[in-house]
């Protein structure tokens, strides 16, 4: 990765309702704020991520749909945000019809990192925000990244869903993408009052070492009322402990890559 090109980081996990979405919007507000050109790729079908930062849904404009589909239209998929430094590239529903699209399509697996390849130099950062499925839009995300951040809940069931994912990531890494790593693991939805999660914290810190950050994101009912006024939290409600979490999150994932580039 040469010094003008953005980091590319997929924000992956094929379980649902762990915080996914709301880390890469989080993410991505975070960095943002401290000055960082970012854009988030909305990859999933649902278009979360795009209502998240205030975008409204609309079939008469360019989205990544059309970019899978002719990787020149994303000079025309970039969309500015209400928020500074941060721009989109929305998702809609006819999103959910590309996976059987693209199987029958030529280099249906390199189609969005040949997209990203366009703009490069434009950002600092690009965060994917995948389904929450190990298909042929999860597959494009790792084929164009450089690393994986996956959120996790602190529950047993994460666990067996993270070695699904880990074939997945070893697969893309032998056929499309040697370098990909993971960048980390985040542990979402914390509860400390429950007594499994001092226990499922343990077994995952056993198994992935470094790579599970130390800023976890607590259960926080202002992290979730966040989404239903187009807004991350930290925009929402910036003194909130969701927010204060997220930018905790930032800090080290910054800290980290300062230390990527000393060691380089």
């Amino acid at each position: 990765m040469s010094k003008k090109e953005p980091k590319v980081i997929a924000i992956a996990n094929q379980k649902g309702g762990v915080g996914k979405t709301t880390t890469a919007v989080n993410l991505a507000t975070a960095l943002v704020s401290v000055k960082k050109k970012v854009l988030l790729i909305d990859l999933d079908p649902q278009g979360n991520a795009s209502t998240g930062v205030g975008f409204e849904q609309s079939k008469e404009r360019n989205d990544i749909y059309d970019v899978l589909h002719d990787s020149s239209k994303i000079f025309d998929a970039v969309y500015k945000t209400n928020i500074p430094k941060l721009k989109l590239v929305p998702s809609t529903l006819d999103l959910s019809g590309a996976e059987v699209e693209l199987a029958r399509q030529e280099e249906r697996e390199v189609r969005l990192k040949n997209a990203i390849t366009k703009i490069k130099g434009k950002f600092d950062y690009i965060l994917i925000d995948c389904p929450p499925a190990l298909g042929i839009l999860t597959v494009n995300a790792f084929t164009a990244a450089h690393s994986i951040i996956v959120p996790m809940q602190c529950e047993f069931y994460s666990l067996e869903g993270l070695s699904h994912l880990v074939h997945t990531i070893n697969r893309v890494k032998k056929t499309y993408n040697p370098d990909l790593t993971i960048e980390g693991l985040v542990l979402t939805m914390v509860d400390k009052r429950n007594s499994l999660t001092d226990q499922v914290q343990s077994d995952i810190k056993g198994f992935f070492g470094k790579k599970v950050y130390k800023t976890v994101i607590p259960r926080n009912v202002r992290v979730s009322e966040a989404p239903s006024f187009g807004k991350p939290v930290l925009i929402y409600d910036s003194k909130c402990k969701g927010s204060k979490a997220y930018l905790g999150l930032a800090k080290e994932f910054l800290k980290q890559e300062k230390k990527k580039v000393v060691n380089e």
